[in-house]
């Protein structure tokens, strides 16, 4: 865990550009064509289950079979691959940059992240918590549930084959948790972020901190 991290630093830069920058890339290969241009406002999903689609952010076309992308996030379009409208492009190309404003809680996750030992997906897969890390966070909620090396800690759900992930970072309570269950995470993505015991003082000042200063 690194202690050593320049708090006024962090939340100076945070001050100055309160943003994350989120890079959109284009699912697979098609022709594509634009809803949004450089400064459009787009929100992410809505709704009580986040079943209410996001802005339309481009449609992709392959072999007559047009795909409409939404955006998963609020913001400001910051970028846009115009050069690319009507054209045919590979998947995986970078076309659109959302500017998201952050949040208290958001600039809270992004700070610990930096400082919390993370717990790392080993594949692209699905993951659930096993049901013995799941019983007991269910029985004495997620911040009272310490896991150390070698215990069973994850489902993984790769190919409809379920597969057990176990625990090979440091010892501690499980603090953060990045992955919902049944949505699948990329290979090398966190996991989860784990606090040492003797660190959840160190980690309270961090939060207290931000809450205090930023607005």
């Amino acid at each position: 865990m690194n202690e050593d991290i320049d708090f006024d630093e962090v939340l100076s830069k945070y001050r100055s550009d309160p943003y994350d920058y989120i890079d959109i890339h284009s699912i697979h290969t098609g022709r594509i064509r634009f809803k949004v241009k450089d400064g459009s406002e787009v929100e992410g999903p809505s709704g009580e289950w986040r079943h209410i689609p996001g802005t339309v952010l481009y449609v992709l076309d392959r072999e007559r079979n047009p795909k409409s992308i939404y955006s998963n996030s609020n913001g400001i379009v910051s970028a846009v691959r115009d050069d690319l409208e009507g054209q045919f492009v590979e998947a995986g190309e970078k076309i659109i940059t959302i500017r998201h404003p952050l949040k208290k809680r958001e600039i809270i996750e992004g700070i610990l992240r930096k400082v919390l030992f993370p717990f790392q997906a080993p594949e692209r897969a699905k993951y659930f918590f096993s049901m013995e890390i799941q019983s007991r966070i269910e029985k004495y909620g997620q911040r009272q549930v310490s896991v150390k090396p070698g215990e069973e800690i994850l489902t993984m759900s790769l190919m409809k084959r379920d597969t057990p992930v176990y625990y090979t970072g440091e010892p501690g309570i499980i603090h953060s948790v990045y992955f919902k269950p049944g949505v699948s995470v990329d290979q090398g993505e966190p996991l989860f972020g784990i606090c040492p015991k003797n660190k959840l003082s160190y980690i309270q000042k961090i939060i207290t901190r931000v809450k205090a200063e930023w607005e």
